[in-house]
């Protein structure tokens, strides 16, 4: 896949889609050493807090990704065309512990530009981010009735990245 370095300003995205129905490929660890997990999430969100650009994923503390997302200083998000679509959905219903669920993806990790977390050769957009902040979701702040039924005590960590590096194809591209 062939991706530019954009800006931040630069990145066309349908957000609510691109989580929601698109899916995005969240990884975190290191390429170079060859130890890293990824999964696939379909809750997040862009945009700019303390005056930076932020990507925003959540992890459940179960999945082997979360000791991952721990440990790294960086994480990516990496969004992919249709064709991609199957290899999403082994990377977010295998477990890392269990099995190469990379490899069974047929996906092609690949060192990122600016973290060691990385990204994937086909990717049509890949996000870069350093970490900057968590936090544990708090039931007891749940406003809207519907939240508390997505859980069984095993409530997300939020994890905001500053977004340092993006890379884009041209669909997603302002202007491209």
């Amino acid at each position: 896949m062939t991706r530019l370095p954009i800006s931040p300003d630069q990145l066309l995205l349908r957000s609510f889609h691109a989580w929601d129905q698109g899916w995005f490929l969240l990884t975190a660890g290191d390429f170079a050493a060859g130890r890293f997990n990824c999964m696939t999430v379909s809750w997040g969100s862009l945009g700019t807090i303390w005056g930076k650009p932020l990507a925003m994923a959540v992890v459940r503390p179960q999945r082997h990704t979360y000791g991952f997302m721990e440990q790294a200083d960086s994480f990516t998000l990496c969004a992919f065309g249709p064709s991609q679509r199957d290899a999403l959905r082994v990377l977010g219903t295998r477990s890392g512990r269990e099995m190469d669920k990379v490899n069974a993806s047929g996906l092609t990790p690949v060192a990122s530009a600016a973290v060691a977390s990385p990204s994937y050769q086909e990717a049509e957009l890949v996000i870069e981010c350093r970490k900057t902040y968590f936090q544990d979701l708090d039931p007891a702040h749940f406003l809207a009735d519907y939240i508390a039924d997505c859980y069984d005590n095993d409530f997300h960590r939020m994890y905001f990245g500053e977004v340092v590096a993006l890379s884009a194809s041209e669909p997603y591209i302002l202007g491209g």
